[in-house]
């Protein structure tokens, strides 16, 4: 028997629904190593273990912080675990037992963010370049969720292939009854997610824009919380004299399930992804997916989505108007989502990264 410990100070988190499953699953596959779940003492009650192998304890030091190289590496230490699983990049570099790492993508340290101060980000943006090639060169074995993010890690890092497992993610559909959202028009496209300038929506709302020539009833619906980000794309779009747009703000289960089954196409302009989950929710109910081009995308949707140049406003602006137009692509495109959906899963990705520790371990 090991002792394993999960560094899951993210649970509570977009990217935490990755560290949720998978221990969800541990549980339903091992039941002989004992593990030790640490979470932010206000998320103590977030997840509660089902198997008496597993137990939380918590963990209140900042990501990225200087308490994460001294605190969080003493905790560490003082547990005295067989291997630490860090389900970020994020991590105490001199701590030198066995370790495995998952990184999701290169994200903070390959785009710029301008809802960000560019000093503090930059600086941030160097530190980050420092700890993930410290993290990747010291990790007994790493995780990503794509090929795409393995080969970046693998050059960016300078490691051996070997030394990195790709454990695919899954999509959650929603089961939440669908509730009709207040919407300005019937016809819409939807993209749900962050404003960070990578997620390139103001190409998308350039492209809707010119949509609007041939469809002057289609809207352009944007689903997040209204952060600072959202706030400047919105008075940008303002400024812009743009029409048709709809700042939505937080959806929740219910609003996704209306949402997604509803909207005319979902839009994913994405520049970089290390996964791309929202456009795999959407195929599962039945949207017909329009996506850049970039990155991991292609790899995660196959043919189950129509792809565009996310860099060319006049090729978002054509892909989309082929779905639109072409119900035959449409029905097309969603009885293929439907089967894109269904080659993924939490429990596999659980089984792959418990043969990762029993790799590890060794």
């Amino acid at each position: 028997m090991s002792k394993i410990i999960i560094d899951a100070r993210i649970i509570n988190s977009t990217t935490g629904r990755y560290v949720e499953r998978l221990l969800h699953y541990l549980q339903q596959l091992d039941q002989t190593n004992q593990y030790i779940v640490l979470v932010p003492t206000a998320d103590l009650d977030y997840w509660q273990p089902s198997a008496p192998n597993f137990s939380v304890q918590p963990c209140d030091v900042k990501n990225y912080s200087l308490a994460e190289q001294t605190k969080f590496r003493r905790q560490l230490s003082s547990l005295n675990p067989d291997l630490v699983h860090f389900c970020m990049p994020q991590q105490p570099i001199l701590y030198r037992g066995r370790t495995v790492t998952t990184f999701h993508d290169l994200t903070l340290i390959r785009t710029y963010n301008d809802d960000k101060n560019w000093l503090y980000f930059k600086s941030k943006q160097q530190l980050g370049k420092v700890a993930f090639l410290l993290a990747a060169q010291k990790s007994t074995h790493i995780i990503t969720p794509t090929n795409y993010t393995k080969n970046d890690l693998v050059k960016f890092a300078h490691i051996s292939p070997e030394k990195v497992t790709v454990t695919y993610e899954a999509a959650d559909i929603a089961t939440a009854k669908p509730r009709p959202a207040k919407l300005p028009g019937k016809n819409f496209l939807l993209y749900v997610g962050k404003h960070s300038s990578y997620k390139n929506i103001r190409r998308l709302a350039s492209a809707h824009q010119r949509l609007l020539d041939k469809y002057p009833d289609l809207y352009l619906v944007l689903a997040n919380t209204k952060d600072r980000a959202v706030l400047q794309n919105e008075k940008f779009f303002a400024d812009k004299d743009y029409c048709n747009i709809h700042f939505f703000g937080r959806a929740d289960n219910h609003d996704l399930a209306w949402l997604y089954s509803n909207c005319a196409a979902y839009i994913f302009p994405s520049l970089m992804e290390g996964f791309g989950l929202p456009g795999l929710e959407a195929m599962g109910l039945g949207a017909p997916v329009v996506s850049s081009n970039a990155t991991c995308l292609p790899e995660v949707y196959g043919d189950a989505a129509v792809y565009f140049d996310p860099l060319d406003t006049h090729d978002i602006t054509a892909k989309i108007d082929s779905v639109l137009s072409d119900k035959k692509l449409r029905a097309k495109l969603i009885k293929a989502g439907h089967t894109q959906v269904n080659k993924y899963s939490w429990e596999k990705m659980a089984k792959q990264t418990l043969a990762v520790y029993q790799k590890a371990l060794k």
